[in-house]
């Protein structure tokens, strides 16, 4: 039985195991689209299928992971997973560091919700023997802070020290919608636009893949691919516009694998208010995201992509797959 993430899921860390997640699953073909040396590891995955231990440790774009990554697996064939994770908004690598050593000191300290209980980075790096980790840097450290600066090579040593034998990965995250406030164009306070955002995303996750030979899991490029093949193009707006609309009308959406803006009820007045949200990943986002981690980890194609949630078309649904598939083909790896 696969449960809907906790009510705290956007707000705290959240952990998902077996508990959550259960799969025994049936899978045969072999993936066309990996280099020798990943097909070679594949191999034997592939008449069996894969079994993997995954522990992610991120942030509010790790977050959406989940969403559909264990449908994915679940509809898929014979692969299995256990997904874990450690991961609250806004937390970066240097936060994830001083909230291990914090619970060195004081074992009360357990930030993540682990479902129905919570538990520190220390417990979740003891708990399994992970087949992969991940780690995912905050969005404004990535484009605006040197890699040198995140605390990255402490974390993977921590991570290293728990989980020898594991493969740390990272996964490459995506630039904002463009009518973010950040990166919108002419006022952003970032002083760039949503190119410029990717093309400084794609840097520092290249240097910190490259400086401790890991994988990248290249979502940001599969958003980047997404919204160049959408048929529906996002159209910038006027923000002003925001204080003229009334319910249910919102502003233009259409195209873009982020951003999400709706109206919502205020729990305490009941009065109803614009909610934008124009980082995160919307539906068709969270859709695409956990085809990239799919494809990649357990190194299949679009083609064997069962699942497809009611919120979207099987058109749709296999035009994300494929940019999913195009991202993993074209991504240039280290390792």
């Amino acid at each position: 039985m696969i449960c809907a993430p906790p009510a705290e899921f956007s707000r705290r860390g959240a952990m998902f195991s077996e508990e959550f997640f259960g799969f025994r699953l049936k899978r045969n073909r072999k993936s066309d689209i990996l280099r020798e040396p990943q097909k070679r590891r594949f191999a034997m995955a592939d008449q069996i299928g894969r079994k993997l231990k995954v522990l992610m440790i991120g942030n509010s774009f790790t977050q959406s992971v989940p969403y559909f990554f264990p449908s994915i697996v679940e509809a898929s064939g014979n692969d299995s997973l256990v997904l874990e994770m450690a991961a609250i908004g806004g937390y970066t690598l240097a936060t994830h560091c001083s909230d291990y050593y914090k619970s060195e000191q004081n074992p009360e300290h357990r930030p993540y919700w682990t479902g129905f209980k919570q538990a520190s980075l220390h417990e979740l790096l003891s708990e399994h023997k992970w087949d992969i980790v991940t780690v995912q840097q905050a969005s404004d450290q990535s484009c605006n802070h040197p890699v040198s600066s995140w605390r990255a090579d402490e974390l993977i040593s921590l991570i290293r020290h728990h989980q020898p034998e594991a493969e740390i990965m990272t996964q490459l995250i995506w630039a904002f919608r463009a009518d973010d406030a950040a990166i919108r164009i002419p006022d952003g306070y970032w002083k760039f636009d949503q190119h410029e955002m990717y093309q400084r995303l794609l840097k520092s996750y290249g240097e910190l893949a490259e400086t401790h030979n890991l994988r990248v899991i290249p979502v940001g490029l599969a958003v980047e691919i997404a919204r160049e093949k959408s048929p529906l193009k996002f159209k910038n707006y006027d923000p002003a516009i925001l204080d003229t609309l009334n319910p249910p009308d919102v502003p233009p959406q259409a195209g873009d694998p982020v951003g999400d803006i709706r109206w919502r009820k205020d729990e305490k007045t009941g009065e109803l208010f614009l909610y934008r949200d124009t980082s995160h990943m919307n539906v068709r986002g969270k859709y695409l995201q956990a085809c990239v981690w799919y494809i990649l980890l357990y190194g299949r194609i679009a083609e064997d992509i069962k699942y497809i949630p009611k919120e979207l078309s099987d058109s749709e649904a296999k035009l994300l797959a494929r940019c999913a598939e195009q991202a993993v083909r074209e991504y240039k790896q280290v390792k």
